[in-house]
This record gives C-alpha cells, structure tokens and sequence, in this order.
C-alpha cells in the first residue's frame, strides 16, 4: 500500500499534463488514521466524477457497538455519518466549472428521509465512506497544486471531522440513531394494534413548499397536530418513551373537510411514514405500514396483461379484462390497474387523494345510476368494491374526499380535518346515512374478485442496445432511458432520492441475469431479489463498489417494472387465453 507522500509524488508530476494521466493516482494510499481507495478516475474533466473510499477500522474509529445493535440503529447511524461527511465539505467551486452544488467533492446524503444507503457501510471491524471527487483541471491540463489540496488537505479534514467517534457531536448523534430506531419500534406496533398507521401529537406536518420537503418554518403561524380524543392511544418507543397519537385503524378511513384544511397535508405525511425521518423533520413520529402504496390515476400509461375483471367488465369489441393491455391507459383504466398491481405485489394499505383520482372510477352517484343503467356501464366504482377489498384480502384504504359524500356509507370511521385540526366525525356520517332518502344502489356484486400472480417474460424488458451496453441511465429522479425509450416514473410518489432510482436501474438487470431463466410470479421473484439484496448489499448490483444508491421499496421497484412498455408477461394458465 502507498503513503500519502506517494500520492504527493505523483500530482507533482503529473502537474499541467494532459487530464487523462490522472489515472496513475488509481490504487490503494495508507494515511495515518484511515486507508484512501481511489476505484475510479474520469477519464475527461466533464465525465463522471472519481469514486473514492475512506476506510476506518473501528479500533481507530471508535464507534459504540450499541448505536448499531440492530438494523434500524445501523442504517440511522451510517445516515448520520454520510450527512455530518456532507457537511464538512466547503471547498470552492472547481476551475473548471461548477458540480456537486459549487463542490468538487460530494457524498450522497439524502434529504428529510433516513434510508439505507450504499456511501456508508459500518460494522464491528471498520466504517467505509464513499464519495466522488471531481478532479481539478484547467481546460485539460491537470492542476496538481489543487489536486493536492483536496488530497492532503481537503479530505483528511473532512474525514477527522466526521469518521470519527470522538470528533462528533455525541449527543447529537445518539438521538438521530434513536429517533431511527424509535420510528421502526412504532411502524413494528401498527398492525398488532390494528392499525395501519400513526400520527403522533405536536407532529408539524406543513412542508415550505411543493419543491422543498423540508418543514415548514415553525417562526409562521402554524399549528401542531392534536389526536382527537376519540382515536388517540399510545404507543411505546424503546429510547424515548411512551407517546400519544391519533391511531388509524385498519377498514376505510375517509378524511373530509373544506379547501386548504390540512387533508392533503395529512395524506402526504401518511404516504411518507412509510420511511424514517431525521430529528428535526417534524414527521418522525408518523408512521404507516411499510408496504403502504399511493393510488393515483395515471392516463397514458401503459398497462400489460392485468386482471382488471373486478373493477372493469363488458370491454368493447369483446377485450378480455382478466387480462387487459393497452398502450394508452385512460384515467380509471389506469387507476384500476394501479390497484390490482399494487395487490399483486403484496400491499395492505392504499392511499388515495380524489384530486388526482378518476371521477367516474371512484363513484356513480343515484342520478347516474338512474340514468345510465349499470349493464351499459363496465366501470364498477371502486366504491363498490372498498368494503369488499376489506373483507376478502385485508386490504385497507385511506381516502381524501372533499367532493363526495357516498362513501360515508362504506367507511369505518371519518376524520374531518378543520383548520388542520383533525375531528372524529364518524357518528354524525352515519347518521347523515340513515337520514338519505334515496339511497345508491351497491353495484360491487358479492366478491371482490381474484388478482391474479403474473410471470414476466424478463428478456422483454431490454432492447438489443441496451443488453450489449449493459446500462440504463438515469435522467433524474422520476425518468430512466431505456435505450431510446423513456421510462416515467413522475407518478411514484413515494420515490424521494434520486440514489433510489439510480438502484432500480441497476435492480432491473439484476433482476433479468439472476432470475430470467425462471418462471417466477413478479411478487416471488422481487422478493427474492431483496432477500439477495439484504443479505449481500448493494455491491450485488455491480461490479464496481458504487456510493450513490439509496434502498427503494419492493412497491416503487415493482411500479418500475410494471411501466416498461416493452414487458411481456408469460402466458400461464392464470389467463384465459
């Protein structure tokens, strides 16, 4: 292994040559806390930036072994890590342009959320730090001077500064581990209370704005959630004690209320407490069950070999919908198939907001009915089928309305939200229902019917180009290219760090090379693949030691999967044919 004078030694040489002889500083260099890996140098100033690794043993390091006993400790910890790594970075922008948001170097660090990411991994023997670095050059002469700056200088600070135990803020660093543990402790109650999620009081939902996650400055007038009395319990949190909260059971939840009330508000901070968040976000005592899914309609996308049968029947032109595709999804289209693909892969719980739900989807009022009758009309409502849902698969809802009434007679409880204050309204909708005088007719029949395992023909999913180049490149958090498709995921609301989705371009070939040859149903083989993955890690994925994944969820990856135009699905005896 070199020493730091090595690497010395060699910028000075290599000092206003041409860029690319920035690769003989590649290799292994021992400084005396820490080992400095240089994987990757880029072979232009415009290219990727240069991956590099900071190794630790834990002797020197020095970090409790109870602030990473279990997994939740663990990954808030390494969270910790990685953010207080990205703090310590304020080096002025590169000569050559600006990168990293004014930074030559960057470590992927995320945002409000705590989520497993490939930049730290710790254990009993050592802590590893991944980042890039961004070489300095001129045009495309190498400036060395700067170069060891950042090498000799640069990074052994903001290493001292963050990789050790001793240098951090102590205190700070336990309640970031706590509040990650803590949160997993109240998700891990949920369902043996019967709930389905968990919204703790004095919890500050508002965020600054639709761009901007963080929360909303508590120096505005703005005000706290408050259970109301009829739903609130208490949980127990292992590091912090007992809390309180408004408990939303399992069933279906209709949360009401007027305009710019908070009930929107509140939905978003249920579909985000599927993760973890930091101290400080407000939210870190919202939790809802892991495999919550966000149900939207979605026109335009594409829908392959989906047993739509319990929502839709009677196509034109006599289109099976036990097993629909269509290059154009219309919006109920759509939102039916979102739902049966969310069954598919395995959720309890889905999340719904009217605002971007389809009208004639989710309800067929007593006029249309009367109008339109129900033999001429192959839409069934999903408020039809809700309480059907509920009963035959366990299979919960939560949904904003502020439109419809209707569903106060399929829900199990309602919450009105008045000036983001939540009220249990519940007794006063059923009365509301007996006093209806012509009530809707029930056009869900008795079942709620089958959906149906699907078996993906892997080898659709990539074109010829992209098999030999072997890449799928990420264009930003909600689109993928495909070779020359494009893959939107802007409807994955639950996707929130661009390292998720770069880790599900790197999951779709995984996927492909590892189980291609099997005729696994799309729920078995994902599960699989994540069993890989927790067992293994990220370096799984590839054959280089990447810092800039961040873990998504079994649903977003599935979602993925689902909205590549090119899938196929096998055909079993699942399908009629």
């Amino acid at each position: 292994m070199k020493l730091p004078t090595d690497l010395k030694f060699i910028l000075e040489q290599i000092d206003g040559k041409g860029y690319k002889a920035f690769k003989k500083i590649k290799g292994d260099y021992q400084f005396t806390r820490y080992s400095l890996i240089i994987d990757h140098v880029q072979a232009d100033p415009f290219a990727a930036p240069s991956r590099i690794r900071i190794i630790v043993s834990q002797r020197v390091a020095g970090f409790p072994l109870t602030l990473f006993r279990n997994a939740s400790r663990q990954t808030a910890l390494e969270d910790y890590i990685g953010r207080q790594f990205s703090k310590s970075i304020h080096l002025p922008p590169t000569q050559t342009r600006e990168t990293f948001g004014g930074h030559t170097i960057a470590i992927e660090s995320g945002g409000q959320e705590i989520l497993k990411r490939s930049a730290v991994n710790i254990s009993i023997d050592r802590l590893e730090v991944r980042f890039f670095v961004r070489l300095p050059a001129s045009g495309r002469k190498i400036l060395g001077d700067e170069a060891i700056r950042i090498f000799l200088e640069e990074i052994p600070r903001m290493a001292y500064a963050s990789l050790f135990y001793e240098s951090l803020n102590q205190v700070e660093c336990l309640d970031h581990v706590e509040t990650g543990d803590d949160s997993d402790a109240l998700r891990n109650q949920l369902l043996p209370n019967g709930l389905v999620a968990f919204v703790a009081k004095g919890s500050l939902l508002p965020r600054r704005s639709g761009i901007d996650d963080r929360p909303l400055d508590v120096s505005r007038n703005i005000i706290f959630f408050n259970s109301p009395p009829e739903k609130e319990i208490e949980l127990i949190r292992p590091n912090k004690g007992p809390i309180k909260g408004m408990g939303i059971p399992k069933g279906i939840t209709l949360i009401v209320g007027g305009g710019f009330h908070g009930k929107s508000t509140l939905l978003r901070a249920l579909e985000r407490g599927v993760y973890n968040h930091i101290p400080g976000d407000g939210r870190e005592n919202i939790v809802s069950v892991e495999d919550a899914i966000k149900i939207r309609a979605e026109e335009g996308r594409s829908i392959i070999k989906v047993n739509l049968s319990p929502f839709i029947n009677r196509l034109p032109f006599g289109q099976p919908s036990e097993s629909f595709s269509t290059e154009n999804a219309s919006g109920s289209t759509s939102q039916a198939a979102n739902i049966m693909e969310s069954l598919e892969i395995g959720t309890s719980l889905l999340l719904m907001d009217e605002d971007t739900c389809a009208t004639n989807f989710m309800v067929r009022d007593e006029w249309m009915q009367s109008l339109v009758p129900k033999e001429k009309e192959p839409i069934t409502p999903f408020l039809d089928k809700v309480r059907l849902l509920f009963r035959d698969h366990g299979v919960s809802t939560i949904l904003i309305s502020g439109g419809s009434g209707d569903y106060f007679s399929v829900a199990d409880q309602v919450i009105m939200m008045d000036h983001y204050s939540p009220k249990d309204v519940t007794k006063k909708s059923k009365e509301i229902v007996k006093q209806r005088s012509h009530p809707r007719k029930p056009e869900g029949g008795e079942i709620f019917g089958v959906f149906q395992p699907r078996v993906p023909l892997l080898e659709s999913l990539l074109g010829r180009d992209v098999k030999e180049k072997g890449k799928i490149k990420v264009m930003g958090l909600k689109t993928l290219r495909i070779g020359n498709r494009i893959l939107d995921l802007t409807h994955l609301e639950q996707l929130v760090e661009t390292g998720q989705t770069k880790a599900i371009a790197d999951m779709i070939f995984y996927f492909i090379r590892h189980f291609g040859n099997e005729d696994l149903p799309i729920k078995e083989g994902i599960q699989r693949m994540f069993d890989e993955l927790n067992t293994k890690s990220f370096d799984m994925l590839t054959p280089f030691q990447r810092g800039d994944y961040a873990l998504p969820r079994k649903m977003e990856f599935s979602q993925a999967l689902n909205r590549i135009r090119t899938l196929k699905i096998r055909n079993t005896p699942y399908f009629r044919a």
